[in-house]
């Protein structure tokens, strides 16, 4: 089956009331947009008699750019990624934050569960976040390999550049990363009836000298994501994601930004650069990866108190410290 007919599918299939609510691609208007393009070329090069018979529509523009498709193609491409990038992180962020709610919040919804099964909901909203992604990265994908079959350029490949620049790029969103460290925390992974829907997430390597969260989406689609500090250089322990998308521990970034632990991440000056991009105005906001955290502390215990007794002690050190400088400089000696 052409995916063309799978996405279609996927749009009116059971997650139909979900996608109501959120963006996804337009894969058959794009493809539309493509084919224009490509018989206007066509013509073109027939009248002008430049390329021969023998060759095929596919090759008729070989031109590196095309009017039509920048105008219509790429912005509406643009667009729509990032409608989807800010939809994903917008439902992934509600949706832990229900899961690892605390106070009133969670006892309304112990409340709430006397009533309707508010596991089973939020393990059924996961399952359709993991499709929605996967399903849209999908899309871009092939309509982009598309465009540079049609254009014989390399535009396509650029645009996923220009995505990862953009801080768009669906399969590299730390959000995915914090969703697989849920799938693991509810004990999805071990239920066989989401695994063929949701996918397969392992985190089997927290104590190894590479500490490594494998994904195993939809299409098999395979995704690693490494979650060592490049500072530090262990485990990331209560990991931050920067805007560029780079994770640290929360020491380590406070301490690559000059700020103390007990102010935070955020209290970076705006100047302050990432330690491997070197990029600036990527502390404001970060992401505090809340899942990731509690899978560390529940698969690796012994690990997860000593770094916490460390920096519970670098943390009362420094507000020592900062404390006594604000006292000396308040009496004036």
């Amino acid at each position: 089956m052409k995916f063309g007919e799978t996405f279609t599918e996927y749009l009116h299939g059971e997650e139909e009331w979900f996608l109501e609510k959120c963006r996804h691609v337009e894969y058959k208007k794009l493809k539309k947009v493509l084919k224009k393009c490509k018989t206007c070329n066509s013509t073109r090069s027939n009248d002008e008699h430049i390329v021969s018979s023998a060759t095929s529509l596919s090759d008729s523009c070989q031109c590196q750019s095309c009017s039509w498709c920048d105008e219509m193609f790429f912005a509406e491409l643009m667009k729509e990624v990032s409608d989807i990038a800010g939809c994903f992180r917008s439902r992934v962020r509600h949706l832990l934050h229900l899961h690892v709610a605390t106070g009133m919040q969670r006892y309304m919804m112990s409340l709430r569960r006397c009533f309707t099964d508010e596991k089973q909901a939020l393990l059924q909203e996961g399952q359709f976040l993991i499709q929605y992604i996967t399903m849209n990265a999908i899309a871009i994908r092939k309509i982009l390999k598309k465009y540079d079959k049609v254009h014989s350029s390399v535009n396509g490949k650029k645009f996923k550049l220009k995505m990862r620049a953009e801080r768009i790029e669906l399969l590299h969103s730390p959000w995915l990363i914090e969703l697989g460290a849920f799938y693991i925390n509810t004990g999805l992974d071990k239920v066989g009836n989401f695994k063929n829907s949701f996918g397969r997430v392992s985190c089997d390597y927290l104590n190894d000298d590479q500490p490594m969260m494998q994904l195993m989406l939809p299409n098999s689609i395979e995704l690693e994501f490494d979650l060592t500090c490049a500072i530090c250089l262990e485990t990331v322990f209560n990991p931050y994601a920067l805007k560029c998308g780079h994770i640290f521990c929360k020491a380590c970034a406070c301490s690559a930004a000059s700020v103390m632990i007990f102010q935070g991440i955020k209290a970076a000056p705006k100047n302050s650069k990432c330690p491997i991009c070197r990029e600036v105005g990527v502390y404001a906001e970060a992401v505090h990866m809340i899942e990731l955290h509690l899978l560390l502390k529940i698969r690796s215990k012994e690990y997860w108190k000593e770094r916490m007794m460390g920096e519970r002690s670098e943390m009362v050190k420094q507000s020592k410290m900062f404390w006594n400088e604000q006292t000396k400089h308040m009496i004036g000696y």
